[in-house]
């Protein structure tokens, strides 16, 4: 499905007199521009560059809608004040339907984002084999979902295994969100339809500051987590987890305050193997090992839901979402088409498919892992 071209106009002359004017206020690139029109004899590199400065700095979107310099109608400022619950990240694009495409968040918890094209279906611009890896910037307009009109084109080949695992991802999402088709989503942990106003928080009274833990108790509530994911490693999985989740404890135990003198050291071992195995897709049966969720915190002696709450927070403190590259195992980062993504010249570009010097230059930067044709 596409824009209707009415709208298309009222978007692409929007959001390039939105991009003009937050090059006047930052000079991002050292050009005199005279009109939005201009924008034409950018780069389109130069373009991307500005609308990420755009999107670091949503304050500007007020900042526009505000001065009005162009005199837009208040329907027309009602849509540039909407772009400040944007989506800007990288997407896999999962599915053509009648009505969108689908567009699944690489982020986690995944979401599912129903896509209008611009002026040209996407299939014309990527192809027909899905998966496609991308990066893209989701704009509200009206009452559906589109995109900046900037999409990066990588050249990634997915293999089966990753297939299947994104489209568990991909039902999930469903199963979580439904597909979303408007933005902003009122609140990511629940579904639209189930959300409820929050009541006022009560005011709580200042309690007196606990005396910090000393070193000694931050070291001991740490080796207790380690010598519980050791044992659960060493028992169910393998030396390979046993490293990751060991590496991870330790750093929940350099954070200050340390997370690990909160609650159970059971709770925190289990959310820490469900971390590092959803990284990994330790739940995906075609893997060896493979292990439920529940099952780990069984082996583990702790509630799923307390487990749960470990993990959500271990996520949120890292970032740690599936085929994370720092958290990928050793066996794996062959499969992993996110430890070879580099941006090369403002393009995403699969580092394997270039010439061994540029793969010289990634791996002593520390970029990459390992020189993939010194590995095989």
């Amino acid at each position: 499905m596409l824009m209707e071209p009415d709208d298309l106009q009222i978007l692409l002359k929007l959001h390039r007199t939105l991009i003009f004017f937050v090059n006047q206020r930052l000079d991002v690139v050292p050009y005199q521009l005279a009109s939005p029109e201009e924008l034409s004899n950018l780069t389109l590199l130069e373009v991307r560059e500005i609308r990420d400065v755009l999107n670091a700095n949503l304050g500007l979107i007020d900042s526009f809608a505000d001065a009005n310099p162009f005199d837009f109608s208040e329907s027309e400022l009602a849509i540039v004040r909407s772009w400040r619950h944007m989506v800007a990240g990288k997407f896999f694009i999962v599915r053509e339907l009648k009505k969108y495409t689908v567009f699944l968040s690489a982020s986690s918890p995944a979401v599912a984002y129903g896509v209008t094209a611009l002026s040209q279906p996407f299939e014309d611009m990527i192809g027909t084999t899905l998966p496609f890896y991308t990066e893209a910037v989701l704009l509200p307009f009206k009452d559906m979902i589109v995109y900046d009109s900037i999409l990066s084109n990588n050249q990634v080949t997915f293999g089966p295994t990753f297939r299947r695992n994104l489209n568990e991802e991909y039902k999930e999402a469903k199963a979580r969100y439904g597909i979303v088709t408007s933005l902003p989503m009122l609140d990511p942990a629940l579904p639209a339809k189930v959300q409820k106003v929050k009541p006022a928080a009560k005011v709580q009274k200042v309690k007196p500051a606990a005396k910090p833990p000393s070193r000694e108790e931050k070291d001991d509530a740490l080796q207790v987590v380690i010598g519980l994911v050791d044992q659960f490693c060493n028992e169910h999985l393998n030396e390979e987890y046993a490293v990751l989740c060991r590496s991870l404890a330790e750093k929940l135990g350099r954070k200050r305050p340390s997370p690990l003198l909160q609650g159970s050291p059971n709770a925190w071992a289990s959310g820490i193997v469900r971390a590092v195995g959803g990284v990994n897709f330790l739940q995906d049966k075609t893997q060896t090992p493979y292990m439920r969720s529940t099952d780990i915190d069984r082996h583990l002696g702790t509630g799923s839901s307390t487990a749960s709450a470990r993990l959500a927070t271990i996520r949120k403190l890292f970032g740690m979402d599936p085929l994370d590259p720092q958290w990928t195992l050793p066996s794996l980062m062959d499969d992993n088409p996110l430890v070879w993504m580099l941006e090369i010249n403002g393009f995403m570009m699969d580092v394997r498919m270039l010439s061994r010097e540029i793969q010289e230059v990634a791996f002593n930067q520390g970029l990459i892992p390992y020189i993939p044709a010194d590995r095989k």
